[in-house]
């Protein structure tokens, strides 16, 4: 184990919180100390919900360790069950109870208790959150769909719609809790669901019974919405129930168009309504003039597999960027990431470490990055442009309006979210870039009158002994010396690409010998590294 100050993900206790969380009528016993209650939080911050997560913790003590924890164990079950009365109870071990080995979950099913029990074993020091809360589901709609699983049950027929006279039914499987906008991902997909003919049979786990994942064998498709969380259960239902499941995430106009096409031959729909790709206004921006300020704009990806594989799609094919980096701190999804990073020429970064990320970023120089919160902070600290498009999230990442990341809508967030950070560092550029010109500074005023005259002179000549003071002094002895004419020039280049042109030209002239740096040298660099 590793101390840090951030981390993109919790223990696996914490994934099966959000599974019982997401859920009614699942409650969560989970062995653990008190400090371990710390991830309600989670859901009442972040989530900003109105009541606490369904999980009673047995707030075991050192006290308590002189004695018998398993009926301590056994005493918090029972009034549990008693006061919350759930439809199933899931049982575990936070990662500082797994010490204690009192295999919680056995001590429940040798209760007689009147309920379905799913016992957990999640290895807390091998195990993320992801794989925690993938694990939980799968856990629980097996335990309660094995009864129904027969010699017969996988002839499965994703076409009996038809002979039945009835629409077409789907299950969506993965949002849960604590995921990347899934609660507005829903209402998108089961928008375009309906448009083309499709009704919604059971969403899970969030806000699903146990009496609806009993249902989801009598649908025709899964749709594995979140791989990270539904991939191992639709796996399972294939195997035990043969229901095929779809494979392409709709993030993205093309890949949303692909969703469809893929529903569409699944389930045998005849004459399908060819895809109004243009309801989104990121095919629109696409073909516009404007995007070509924006063509080739070196783009930084990194995040939850499903998120960053489908980040990387829009980038490269519909909004004309150049993905310079792309990776993932979920091990689970390393090889679909490996795969889609070698399509594009690069090596995978598959780490949980957000230092490593941060030095990823600074070396590859990009002009924007998407990522999660915390490369949020360090695109801050590198002065460069960031969305966040994946788990982890801050609160200001769980918008109170509706915003989704599917469907055609979702693409409409993602042109916003992705185009706006870029167009304002380019029009802060050129503010900054055009400020000294009489316009701005010798008495004229502009719209805002109160900026022109003296007082833009004075912000002017303040910008520049900043921007001067990064490097008015040598770094180290016998390093090149920026000359007052090598100090404005580079001033004058965008600040997103600065810091790097800055280091290749200083490297450049200790290579030619140089001592000072001009303009002429910064230009003979840049040709020497285009060269």
């Amino acid at each position: 184990m590793e101390l840090t100050l951030w981390t993109y993900e919790g223990p696996p206790h914490v994934g099966a919180m959000r599974i019982a969380s997401s859920m009614e009528g699942v409650h969560y016993l989970l062995h653990a100390p008190q400090g371990d209650t710390y991830a309600d939080l989670l859901f009442t911050m972040i989530e900003r919900r109105g009541k606490r997560p369904p999980v009673t913790y047995t707030t075991f003590q050192a006290r308590d360790l002189g004695g018998d924890t398993a009926e301590l164990v056994k005493g918090h079950i029972r009034e549990a069950v008693d006061r919350f009365k759930p439809q199933a109870l899931l049982v575990g071990e936070s990662c500082t109870a797994e010490l204690i080995q009192d295999q919680p979950g056995s001590l429940a099913s040798g209760m007689g208790l009147n309920l379905p029990i799913v016992s957990l074993e999640l290895p807390a020091y091998s195990k993320k959150e992801n794989w925690g809360a993938a694990e939980t589901f799968y856990q629980l709609l097996r335990g309660l769909l094995k009864e129904h699983v027969t010699p017969s049950s996988s002839e499965h027929d994703s076409t009996k719609w038809k002979e039945q006279n009835r629409k077409p039914k789907v299950n969506l499987l993965g949002p849960s809790l604590l995921g990347f906008r899934c609660r507005d991902d829903i209402l998108e997909i089961k928008k375009l669901l309906n448009d083309n003919g499709i009704d919604v049979n059971v969403i899970a786990p969030l806000g699903a019974t146990t009496a609806d994942l009993i249902k989801i064998p009598t649908a025709d498709l899964n749709i594995c919405l979140y791989p990270e969380i539904a991939e191992s259960a639709c796996v399972w239902l294939e195997r035990n129930f043969g229901m095929p499941f779809t494979r392409t995430v709709p993030i993205g106009v093309g890949a949303t168009q692909d969703f469809l096409k893929e529903l569409n031959e699944i389930l045998q729909i005849p004459n399908p309504k060819e895809p109004l790709i243009d309801q989104s206004k990121l095919t629109w921006y696409s073909k516009s003039v404007d995007s070509n300020y924006l063509t080739g704009k070196r783009v930084f990806i990194f995040g939850d597999g499903t998120h960053a594989i489908a980040a990387s799609r829009i980038a490269k094919q519909e909004l004309g960027f150049e993905v310079v980096g792309l990776g993932t701190y979920s091990r689970e999804m390393a090889r679909p990431v490996r795969a889609a990073a070698k399509a594009m020429g690069l090596e995978a970064l598959i780490t949980n470490d957000y230092l490593e990320v941060e030095a990823a970023i600074e070396e590859a120089a990009p002009e924007l990055v998407l990522g999660t919160q915390m490369e949020r902070h360090s695109a801050k600290r590198l002065g460069i442009p960031c969305a966040v498009i994946s788990t982890p999230m801050h609160v200001q990442d769980v918008p109170a309006r509706y915003s989704p990341q599917m469907g055609w809508e979702g693409a409409n967030v993602i042109f916003d979210a992705w185009v706006h950070p870029l167009m304002m560092g380019l029009e802060e550029h050129l503010i900054g870039m055009f400020r000294h010109d009489f316009e701005f500074v010798d008495g004229h005023q502009s719209h805002l009158g109160h900026l022109g005259g003296q007082e833009a002179k004075e912000e002017f000549s303040t910008t520049i002994q900043q921007e001067q003071s990064k490097f008015s002094a040598p770094e180290e002895t016998g390093s090149p010396v920026w000359t007052s004419e090598g100090k404005e020039a580079l001033s004058k280049i965008p600040f997103f690409v600065r810091g790097k042109v800055r280091r290749n030209t200083e490297k450049y002239a200790r290579q030619a010998g140089c001592r000072n740096i001009d303009s002429e040298t910064l230009y003979d660099a840049k040709a020497h590294y285009k060269a």
